[in-house]
């Protein structure tokens, strides 16, 4: 019986799979695997490593910037096409980012931005910065449905962010004030505590500022 089955499968063309065989189906699991590996690798090549760093400059006229990565290796470019999915045109310096990135001829350039987060921000925020420019509204234009001139007194005032706060008599009710307001009526910044004169206009949004003179012409009236 057995020798009939031998005659059979060698009547039929076919060979006992012996070592050889086994081997030959070996090397061709292992040049599948091979294969695969290095179709993983330039997959990975492609979309790059991932790196988390700090921005250390970001240039909105350039259009470019670099990260400095919490890796210790070489600083990684960031182009302005990576911010348009986040809805912005440029990074402040010392934001936390995550990106992945792969190596270039002049280094690491970022592919991909994976997360960002601006509460580690030192330097000012350009968008944001932008944004209230964009939507700010020009005193002005609410000078003829503002108030007479009325005593108030200097909350508090920040020349670097360009606005502040003063309080009317009631010592309760806040006024809000911009630098371009103060510097209509004359001053260069305002200290907390000082007496002013100011037209107040009484809005949606709360009392504005929009024009301010010293206290002291109070006095001389």
């Amino acid at each position: 019986m057995t020798e009939g089955v031998h005659g059979a499968g060698a009547a039929a063309g076919l060979e006992p799979q012996g070592k050889s065989g086994v081997a030959g189906l070996a090397g061709v699991n292992a040049k599948a695997d091979t294969a695969a590996a290095t179709d993983e690798s330039i997959a990975q090549e492609a979309i790059g490593e991932e790196v988390t760093g700090r921005v250390k400059w970001f240039d909105m006229v350039k259009g470019y910037g670099f990260i400095t990565p919490e890796d210790g290796g070489g600083d990684v470019l960031i182009h302005y096409n990576l911010l348009s999915p986040l809805g912005r045109k440029s990074l402040p310096e010392g934001a936390k980012v995550v990106v992945q990135a792969r190596a270039g001829p002049r280094g690491r350039q970022a592919t991909n931005i994976l997360d960002l987060d601006l509460s580690k921000a030192i330097g000012p925020d350009q968008d944001r910065i932008a944004e209230r420019s964009a939507n700010r509204v020009d005193p002005l234009d609410f000078i003829t449905d503002a108030g007479d001139f009325e005593p108030v007194q200097v909350r508090w005032f920040n020349r670097a962010k360009g606005y502040g706060f003063l309080l009317r008599d009631d010592g309760v009710t806040q006024i809000f004030i911009h630098m371009e307001t103060v510097r209509r009526g004359g001053f260069e910044t305002l200290q907390p505590g000082q007496l002013l004169r100011a037209r107040v206009h009484d809005g949606p949004r709360g009392a504005l500022a929009v024009a301010v003179e010293p206290e002291a012409l109070l006095d001389d009236a």
